[in-house]
């Protein structure tokens, strides 16, 4: 099972939810799960005492067809039992070899979730058409967006087309998940809600290890 995880506009907590979403995974998958990091937040929310230095998915596009058959699996790095890290790597990133790297994670007899961080016109390197090349081929393109009027104008006009909505819910916004369904014409998938529990857990590095209740039960059904 392969789940793209994007956004049409930064700070919407895409990386949160994907790394949350890896860890639901790789608790009810048999395999385990992998969380691939196109954005470079994951080590971080993950609580990784080291951040990566060395080689990772930019890398590895860059290589082309000389990069050996296990050449991504000789770059992840473990995270907690049942899931594994593939990390972003020093380079820019290049889509030209992105549907590729979907089939590959196709094939992952565990659960992929990609943090594919903010897309769009302005979004850096080659990662808006790395990520709809991964998305197209996704179970689950799922855009992550919080209820606010500039960031679902911007998931309108999007290059990256998603197949369900996890919503950011924030007390005091006006749009609702019904709202966003109607304009966006699929699905929320998952309300996701902000807690100072939940910021808590972010902050301090334990999200790989002590997910909060909250969080796991409200993306259970996310993928």
């Amino acid at each position: 099972m392969l789940a793209c995880c994007w956004s049409s506009k930064g700070g919407s907590g895409t990386t949160v939810v994907a790394a949350a979403l890896a860890v639901v995974l790789s608790k009810s998958s048999p395999a385990g799960a992998l969380v691939v990091d196109l954005a470079g937040d994951v080590p971080a929310v993950l609580g990784m005492a080291n951040e990566p230095d060395g080689a990772g998915v930019a890398e590895w596009l860059l290589g082309g067809e000389l990069v050996p058959a296990d050449g991504l699996a000789r770059v992840e790095l473990p995270v907690n039992p049942g899931l594994a890290l593939l990390p972003r790597g020093q380079a820019a990133l290049h889509p030209s070899r992105g549907s590729a790297l979907a089939a590959l994670f196709a094939a992952d007899p565990r659960s992929v979730v990609v943090d594919g961080g903010w897309v769009g016109t302005n979004a850096p390197d080659g990662r808006t058409e790395l990520v709809g090349a991964l998305a197209a081929s996704a179970d689950h393109s799922l855009l992550v967006l919080r209820p606010c009027f500039l960031a679902l104008r911007r998931a309108v006009r999007a290059p990256v087309r998603p197949s369900g909505v996890v919503l950011v819910a924030e007390e005091g916004r006006a749009l609702t998940g019904a709202d966003v369904e109607d304009v966006l014409g699929v699905p929320v998938q998952a309300i996701v809600t902000v807690t100072a529990q939940v910021a808590r857990a972010v902050d301090s590095g334990l999200l790989a290890s002590r997910l909060p209740r909250s969080l796991e039960r409200e993306l259970r059904h996310a993928a």
